[in-house]
């Protein structure tokens, strides 16, 4: 697992939350939610491009790159990281389920390790797929290592073990400290 956040990319990140735009005055008619369909019609097709480019492992790296991104830009702009860790599972809880990116359960934690096994039910990237024969929600690994990261301090690596696509009906993630 410690591979997995072997970073493509050599310098730091431009983003920043503002680029996201003031959603509610620029789409005025149209608002904040969209389809899910269009979210995947995205990610699936930088994913294809970036496979293609790059290779499975390469093109990943990227992918999970994004996810750590955006956990980190996440957990600071939406999430209060000041919560004790029951409390804060739980705001993460309900932040994610109004968002609809997902419905978190944790199935095991140890707060001295850092080990940590987490569900993801009704999973924005992949609950509905068709099945195939590998885990697909490369991104949420990083996702969820960056939120993590942001809370403890520590580094995280996070890898899908179940997944919709593979024939389960939520994704697992195993987390560790790295």
């Amino acid at each position: 697992m410690d591979d997995i956040f072997a970073s493509n990319s050599k310098k730091l990140s431009s983003f920043d939350w503002s680029q996201l735009g003031d959603i509610k005055n620029g789409r005025g008619n149209l608002g904040e939610d969209m389809p899910v369909i269009v979210y995947r019609l995205m990610q699936y097709t930088i994913m294809d491009v970036l496979y293609e480019k790059f290779g499975k492992k390469e093109g990943g790296g990227y992918i999970r790159d994004a996810g750590y991104l955006a956990g980190t830009e996440f957990s600071k702009n939406v999430l209060d990281l000041n919560l004790g860790f029951d409390e804060f599972i739980s705001h993460l809880r309900e932040t994610l389920k109004a968002l609809k990116i997902g419905i978190l359960r944790v199935e095991y934690s140890d707060v001295e390790t850092g080990e940590i096994v987490l569900t993801v039910s009704e999973d924005l990237d992949c609950s509905g797929l068709p099945m195939t024969s590998e885990a697909v929600c490369i991104y949420d690994e990083g996702f969820l290592a960056g939120i993590l990261e942001m809370y403890t301090g520590k580094k995280y690596a996070f890898r899908e073990v179940d997944c919709w696509a593979t024939g389960d009906r939520v994704c697992r993630f195993v987390g560790k400290t790295i």
